[in-house]
């Protein structure tokens, strides 16, 4: 449930109808959160809004891909998990994503992160992101049937 301090901002529709992924405003942090008729597709649609953080999503190209593996107790760490290696490896390879696939078998997730190297001038980053929290981690179910995950993270 979205805290007292947390505040819609914005959000982005899919073609098909139905909001995809958005932020949330939360002090001067930010939340992100992804929507998808699977757990899978949730997980995918908050990639992009971790990445949607540091620069416009379609200004990345879908270039090359990263693996990615977690593993945690239960499925909200395993949300957290999966947004703390993406931004590992954002860093790391001083990338930024675009696309996103996610396979979950029980409390494993085997995903990709498709993009390409950071070019200042065209993706012109805002901020970086340091780290997901547990900080309104949560992973669940709609009534309208949609997968809903979601987190704050840390810029």
């Amino acid at each position: 449930m979205l805290g007292d301090s947390v505040q819609r901002t914005t959000h982005h529709s899919a073609p098909e109808g139905g909001t995809r992924w958005g932020h949330l405003r939360h002090g001067s942090d930010i939340g992100v959160w992804g929507r998808g008729r699977t757990k899978e597709e949730a997980f995918e649609q908050a990639g992009v809004a971790l990445c949607a953080v540091v620069t416009e999503p379609e200004r990345v190209a879908p270039r090359e891909a990263v693996e990615v593996r977690c593993e945690a107790p239960d499925e909200e760490l395993l949300f957290a998990d999966w947004l703390n290696a993406l931004i590992y490896e954002m860093s790391a390879r001083r990338m930024l994503f675009s696309r996103f696939q996610v396979r979950l078998e029980g409390n494993r997730l085997e995903g990709r992160a498709w993009g390409e190297p950071v070019e200042v001038a065209r993706h012109e980053p805002a901020v970086e992101v340091k780290a997901a929290t547990l900080t309104e981690l949560e992973v669940r179910r709609e009534p309208d049937g949609q997968w809903r995950a979601q987190c704050v993270v840390d810029v």
